[in-house]
């Protein structure tokens, strides 16, 4: 992906799921920008943006990261919030088994203490090995964790499926996670 796109994409990721007021935008309680607002903020802000190129930014984000509403007036990122939003996601029996990319240095935490949203307002998980390995990837040498994620929906926790296929809940025990080898 070219580094522009790049660029939008990680300043879109800050403002739709971190700080909107950073550039002046009001988000609705649904986690939804004005389209209109977004583009006049941005290049307010000296981030030359238009219609044409957050479509091929939204298009082209490999992870999905953002959707736009159907009638195409509204934008909002699609999970990884750390401000209050309410998605509308509803809870969802997940498969047996999801998976959790991460790095070599916090595998020591996460078995003391397991996978914890910090900041966001959950704990994300992939369908597969492959994603989680991305994610990992990320920050430093990956290592990819099998959460028992049927497991704990039968104890009890709430899982929730975002629009682009990220698996979210609340936090993950030690308990219900294997560690690789």
């Amino acid at each position: 992906m070219d580094r522009k796109i790049v660029k939008i994409s990680k300043f879109l990721s800050y403002v739709l799921r971190h700080r909107p007021k950073a550039i002046g935008l009001e988000m609705n309680p649904q986690g939804w920008v004005s389209v209109e607002d977004l583009l006049s903020a941005a290049n307010k802000a000296g981030v030359p943006l238009n219609r044409c190129l957050l479509q091929e930014v939204v298009e082209r984000n490999d992870k999905k990261r953002f959707s736009f509403s159907e009638n195409g007036r509204w934008i909002r990122a699609n999970q990884g919030h750390s401000i209050d939003v309410d998605l509308g996601l509803r809870p969802r029996k997940p498969p047996e088994q999801l998976y959790h990319g991460t790095t070599q240095r916090f595998v020591k935490s996460i078995k003391q203490k397991g996978l914890l949203k910090g900041n966001r307002r959950h704990v994300h998980l992939s369908k597969d090995v492959d994603t989680a390995m991305k994610v990992g990837q990320r920050h430093g040498r990956p290592v990819v964790l099998t959460v028992l994620s049927g497991e704990m929906y039968r104890a009890g926790h709430t899982f929730y499926l975002s629009e682009n296929g990220i698996w979210l809940t609340d936090c993950v025990k030690p308990q219900y996670l294997i560690f690789p080898e």
